[in-house]
This record gives structure tokens, sequence and C-alpha cells, in this order.
């Protein structure tokens, strides 16, 4: 049963870094609680450095949902079982919603990844993730758009490597300090909604923009909006998530 019918957490770990790999081995004690709703794939990056591309990894160990074939940005670092636990309850429900609800047998068994195919169209956009060429990458995902400009994955392609190069040099703590002291600065606040979607922390991303655009107006505005969608192309319209702020949005809006 593949990880379309079966929701999966991908742990992204590092054989070079032996500690990462403690966060395959609180993924397996969750999963094992879920009666076979979930698997594990454990990722060494250094082996399977076209899956870290995809995936586009800033940090190790990092940890993704996947649902249907589709990411679910969840967290970087190390999670232990017990914060883990509400994180897969909640990744189990969009699962739910997407008509996700196969069952494994071997819940504890970590997987191997497969190298995934990659569409020839996006091999320059990851070769140039890999390196950490995000300029080059973001021009090859608008130079697929061109021929084919209603493009989902190369849509959400673009969108997850604009995210990657703007937080790539961001400073965590500054940034959040930032934001807290200017409530209704644009800038502020989109760059600390790009570490809270990078962080796994979707809603709070989601929330923070939303607010944004009732605290303002005219051109920053629009500037909010505009990147509340750039980062629902992240997450994907379907997610009950996006849903749910896409409603919250209107209500800001009108």
């Amino acid at each position: 049963m593949s990880t379309r019918d079966v929701a999966a957490l991908v742990v992204l770990w590092s054989a070079a870094h032996p500690e990462t790999e403690q966060a395959v081995t609180n993924a397996v004690t969750v999963a094992e609680r879920q009666d076979g709703r979930l698997r594990v794939v454990a990722v060494d990056v250094q082996a399977n450095p076209g899956i870290a591309a995809a995936f586009q990894v800033q940090q190790i160990p990092m940890t993704v949902g996947l649902v249907a074939g589709q990411p679910v940005p969840l967290f970087p670092g190390v999670q232990p079982a017990e914060q883990l636990a509400p994180v897969v309850a909640e990744l189990l429900k969009v699962a739910a919603q997407n008509g996700v609800t196969g069952h494994i047998t071997d819940a504890g068994q970590v997987e191997a990844p497969d190298e995934p195919e990659i569409d020839p169209r996006f091999e320059a956009a990851f070769d140039a993730v890999e390196a950490g060429d995000y300029d080059t990458a973001i021009a090859a995902y608008e130079q697929v758009l061109k021929e084919a400009p209603a493009d989902d994955d190369a849509k959400a392609g673009l969108a997850q490597v604009k995210l990657l190069k703007r937080v790539a040099d961001a400073d965590l703590a500054a940034a959040r300090a930032e934001a807290a002291a200017k409530p209704t600065d644009v800038a502020a606040q989109t760059l600390a909604a790009d570490l809270d979607l990078a962080g796994g922390h979707v809603e709070d991303a989601f929330t923070r923009l939303v607010d944004l655009v009732r605290a303002t107006a005219e051109e920053e505005r629009d500037a909010a909006r505009a990147h509340l969608l750039e980062l629902f192309e992240i997450v994907g319209p379907k997610d009950e998530r996006v849903v749910k702020a896409r409603r919250a949005l209107m209500s800001a809006l009108f």
C-alpha cells in the first residue's frame, strides 16, 4: 500500500549526524499507536539527495507529512513523542478529510524511500535548489509557467522556492521580536508568517496574515492578501487549513 493510500511521516535525517536519528525513533513510537493508519519513511539526506531536494530541506532532522502523495509541512528538529502526538492527530484528520483512510499491518516498521521520478521539466529547478541557488530555481519554474501557465505543480514549486529564499538568512528570534513590536508592519508580519510556515506552523502563518489583512488598507492590505495567497499555493488548495483560511480571508476583506 502506497503513501497515497495511507498517511505517512517522512523523516529526513543524516547518518553523518547520528543524533538526528532520534527523530525517526520518535516518529515510530507515535506511529505504533495509530492502529496502522500511519507509516514512517526515513530518508538519509546524504544517501538520497534527490529526495532532499524534492522536499526542499533547510535543516535536519525535518519531518514532513504525506497525504495522498502531497507534502504537508510539519516541523524541523527533534520533537519528543508526546509533542509529536497532537501533530500526528491533526495530520490524520487532514488525511481523513482527503479520503486517505488506509491501514497497514507493520506500522512500527521504518521504510526506506524509493528515489522519486522527477518530472523532467523540474529537473533544473531541483538541481538548483539542491545547490542552494534559489534564483536559478525560481527562473526554472517561471520558464515552465511561461509554457504552461495553469500548471499547479509549477506554481507550488515556485512558491516553495520563493519561501526558501525569503527565510534562508532570516534570524528567527529577531524576526519574531520585530513582528511582535510591529503588528501592522507588512514586511515584519509576512516574514514571520514565512517562518511559521517553514517551521510547520501552518495555521499560525495563515492567522497572522488574515489578521494583517484586517488591520491594513489599500496597498498594504493588497500586499498582505497576495502573500497569503502565495502561502496557500504551497500548502495546497484542497488542504482543510487552506479552505478554512480562505473563508477567514473573505470575511476579513468584506
